[in-house]
């Protein structure tokens, strides 16, 4: 989710490029990154489109694109503005939901300071989510693939946010009225906003703790299903070398239209950053996901998605503006959601190497 990269210890760790602004002075800053990608499924799908419930790297045994993007940021300590666009698998697969070039915008806001002495601020547009532990910039987290958890959570979202953060930094609280769950535009039908929260406590340089919120209904108001989503994390960083992030995710979401009935879904994360030397990098990911009744997976199975993830990868930061990532992956289910020659299978396993470059 977002997302909310800039508070993240584990991601602070694994990031050994970092993106160089312009070397013009002033408050305008230019950015770029790119990063590419090959994945290999064992599954063989012949489509070359490996799972629906993956929207990064989601191309099998072809050479990718998964995000390029051009940036422009202007923060003159009372106004500021973010203009991102964007190209590559993620945003076809990501913003398959919106039309014609709105799928090119990253990232599209203005925010104005309203207050003299204390730092508030009210920002419009299309900002990252302020819900999850990673973004989509690979290179700013501690796998080379994103969590089930991000990857059916939002990535971006479109509203309007008051924020507020405390002299010392150490606390962050913002609420949030929205257009929906990773929207930009709204569903046809639809006029209900959507409203979510943030809290972010860092007490110390090594210790972050996040809570996030989404209250809304990704339906039109005929057929209204409200949605409820907790999203909570923990980061650590026990040393210069090693960081840990713990995360728990939950939902509820109406089973019809006025009904006190709910379909639920949960996921925890644990992920574990090793950066033994300046160059190298290693992390360790495991993580299970249950949506029974498919709310946000879908498979017509009878037990639904109930899947258990894990994940290695190994990073070599080959200069301060670019990173090769490999990375083994595997899926087991519940129920044989997968296949493999053909065949249902409960498991599935896939490699992934990146090479991420930050300009």
């Amino acid at each position: 989710m977002k997302k909310i990269i800039g508070f993240g210890l584990a991601c602070l760790l694994a990031n050994g490029v970092r993106a160089q602004d312009s070397a013009a002075p002033g408050p305008l800053r230019f950015s770029a990154y790119a990063e590419l990608y090959y994945a290999y499924d064992f599954a063989r799908p012949a489509a070359h489109i490996r799972q629906p419930f993956l929207y990064t790297y989601n191309r099998h045994n072809t050479v990718n694109l998964n995000l390029g993007m051009v940036k422009a940021a202007y923060d003159n300590g009372r106004v500021r503005g973010n203009l991102a666009l964007m190209t590559g698998t993620y945003a076809n697969d990501n913003l398959a939901a919106e039309p014609g070039v709105l799928k090119n915008i990253y990232e599209a806001n203005a925010g104005v300071k309203i207050s003299r002495r204390k730092n508030i601020w009210v920002d419009a547009g299309i900002m990252p989510s302020h819900i999850g532990w990673e973004s989509a910039v690979g290179k700013d987290c501690p796998t080379l693939t994103r969590s089930l958890a991000a990857e059916n959570s939002p990535y971006f979202e479109t509203g309007a946010r008051l924020s507020y953060t405390t002299d010392n930094g150490q606390w962050y609280v913002s609420g949030l009225i929205l257009n929906g769950w990773q929207r930009i535009e709204r569903i046809s039908g639809n006029n209900t906003p959507a409203f979510g929260h943030q809290i972010i406590w860092k007490p110390n340089d090594k210790l972050t703790l996040n809570s996030s919120s989404f209250i809304g209904s990704d339906k039109p108001d005929s057929v209204q299903q409200m949605r409820y989503f907790h999203d909570f994390y923990v980061q650590y960083s026990f040393s210069a070398k090693v960081a840990a992030t713990l995360g728990f995710d939950i939902g509820a979401e109406q089973k019809a239209t006025g009904s006190s009935e709910h379909n639920r879904w949960y996921t925890p994360a644990a992920i574990v950053y090793f950066r033994p030397t300046d160059r190298w990098g290693v992390g360790l990911r495991g993580e299970y996901y249950h949506d029974k009744n498919g709310v946000l997976i879908g498979t017509g199975t009878a037990n639904g998605f109930q899947t258990l993830g894990y994940s290695l990868n190994l990073d070599y930061n080959i200069g301060p503006n670019a990173m090769w990532r490999v990375e083994a992956r595997g899926f087991s289910s519940r129920d044989a959601i997968f296949t493999y020659d053909g065949k249902p299978a409960a498991s599935n396993f896939f490699l992934t190497s990146a090479l991420a470059l930050s300009f």
